[in-house]
């Protein structure tokens, strides 16, 4: 079993254990509860009932939270012509298109968080899904990082978008912000995430929809959140 630090088994005790608490004051908890020394993230993990075992159960989006993360992303637009144009003008960090798609190929080349492409580029980055893959860059039209519209697709990322999925279990999580941010923010973006989340059911899931959400900073335990703090 890991062992854990004394300030986090110090943190642990300021949790009820098996209790669920109100949104804001779950936010509160994990924002006294952090134990990292720098600015940690804090990260919420939905436990939702549904079988992604079937392709109509399975959940996959993006938001831009109200208040953003408080981490700035790199990214990368493959694009030509007037898309590659503003990609440039909106901020984006790289823009090229099959000389940007060798780079990656042939020097390994992965100084970027986001991949944004036009729809003409996908076929000549297809060859590297296999790499791309694994690593959660590859675009995707669900997640808005597949568009013709790539000013803003670079200004959505910029300002704090988020992308979600539903993992093999039926979890999703996503990062909400830092434990810098005011109460009222993190608050603000747990609950525009969780209004999309519960937006997005599927019209196969059978059963009650949300089975648990649960709030965390980096290296610090988990708060479990009272379910009625959200509309579902």
């Amino acid at each position: 079993m890991k062992k854990r630090s004394k300030k986090y088994r110090e943190a642990l005790e300021k949790l009820e254990k098996g209790k669920l608490y109100p949104l804001e004051e779950a936010v509160k908890l994990v924002k006294e509860t952090s134990t990292s020394k720098f600015d940690g993230t804090v990260e919420i993990a939905v436990r939702l009932n549904l079988d992604t075992k079937k392709n109509d159960q399975q959940l996959r989006g993006a938001i831009v939270l109200p208040y953003g993360t408080g981490k700035t992303k790199k990214v990368l637009v493959l694009a030509k012509g007037d898309a590659a144009k503003a990609a440039k003008e909106a901020g984006a960090d790289y823009v090229g298109d099959v000389d940007m798609i060798s780079k990656i190929e042939k020097e390994n080349f992965f100084d970027f968080d986001v991949i944004i492409a036009t729809p003409e580029m996908m076929p000549l980055l297809g060859k590297l899904g296999k790499v791309l893959g694994p690593k959660g860059l590859m675009p995707n039209p669900k997640t808005g990082t597949v568009t013709m519209d790539t000013k803003k697709a670079v200004e959505d990322v910029k300002k704090g978008r988020v992308e979600y999925r539903t993992d093999s279990y039926a979890n999703v999580h996503a990062l909400v912000g830092k434990v810098s941010f005011d109460d009222e923010k993190l608050v603000d973006n747990i609950k525009a995430f969780m209004d999309v989340i519960i937006k997005s059911k599927p019209q196969a899931a059978k059963g009650i929809y949300l089975k648990g959400v649960a709030l965390a900073s980096t290296m610090g335990p988990s708060v479990k959140v009272d379910l009625t703090s959200f509309d579902n």
